[in-house]
């Protein structure tokens, strides 16, 4: 299924979730004096305007970075995140949101490397043209990120951040992220590996995070930020979770300073809530 774009949700909730915990991890990284990759198995088109017709449909970062834009009391790790942003829009005007690789190309160094999937045949184009001039660190390969992260694994610096963030269209995604995960522990058992789901009334996004917790990582740390409460017809998505495994130890803190500022200015309705959890290694 390849009818899922995501420039309809660009810069909402979710996003501002993943790419500050993104940013985050790959400060971390960037902490020690050794060049890493980062690997990105469903990368998108890399930049979003939104102004355009699939952003401007739902206005969906109405409700996610428009809220923090202008404001002046960012914690430190919001306010890292939202810096990238404006690093995109150098005006001072929300016009451009940065996808996940963007957002991995402004903070890695000069030795660090990308390694980005895109199977989408509009957006990996897209992600290709983005890149074009801006980065030659970037390798971007227009495939699919489940099965075209074996090659890369173990990466030759022995250090990196993968992302995996399918759009759980197809249901089998979710099986899909932990067969991915079991073989990539395999092959690469001290990688940081960071999922992203979306939270449904559909059983398969209420176990995943269980399922995740079963593999055989040193530890693993589960953020989720509820935005409102589940519709009582059981459809759409009323939030959005990070499960990360191998995570630095210096996350936890770090998030448990955040989220209840971030659930206070992104909440919709009464049911807004976080789940912040963790085992460490």
């Amino acid at each position: 299924m390849l009818s899922y774009r995501h420039a309809f949700h660009a810069g909402n909730h979710a996003d501002v979730l993943k790419h500050l915990v993104e940013i985050a991890l790959l400060r971390y990284l960037n902490q020690k004096n050794k060049p890493y990759w980062y690997i990105d198995t469903h990368a998108g088109a890399g930049v979003y305007s939104l102004d355009s017709e699939y952003a401007s449909k739902n206005a969906e970062y109405e409700s996610g970075i428009a809220r923090l834009w202008e404001r002046d009391d960012l914690p430190a790790l919001v306010a890292d995140y939202v810096d990238v942003v404006r690093r995109l829009n150098p005006d001072g005007t929300l016009k451009l949101y940065p996808g996940s690789p963007y957002c991995a190309d402004q903070v890695l160094r000069e030795d660090d490397k990308l390694r980005l999937f895109e199977l989408h045949p509009t957006d990996s184009v897209h992600l290709i043209d983005n890149f074009r001039g801006r980065s030659k660190r970037a390798l971007i390969k227009a495939e699919d990120g489940f099965a075209g992260i074996k090659a890369f694994l173990p990466p030759a610096p022995r250090r990196a951040l993968t992302l995996i963030d399918p759009p759980y269209e197809d249901k089998r995604d979710y099986q899909r992220v932990v067969d991915m995960l079991k073989d990539s522990l395999e092959r690469f058992a001290t990688g940081t590996y960071a999922v992203w789901y979306p939270m449904l009334a559909r059983k398969d996004s209420k176990e995943l995070p269980e399922k995740l917790k079963k593999l055989p990582a040193k530890g693993w740390l589960h953020v989720a930020l509820q935005v409102q409460s589940p519709a009582q017809d059981g459809f759409g998505m009323h939030g959005s979770g990070m499960f990360i495994l191998n995570p630095p130890y210096t996350l936890h803190d770090e998030l448990k300073v955040i989220m209840p500022w971030l659930t206070q200015v992104l909440a919709q309705d009464k049911g807004a809530k976080f789940i912040l959890e963790q085992q460490a290694s």
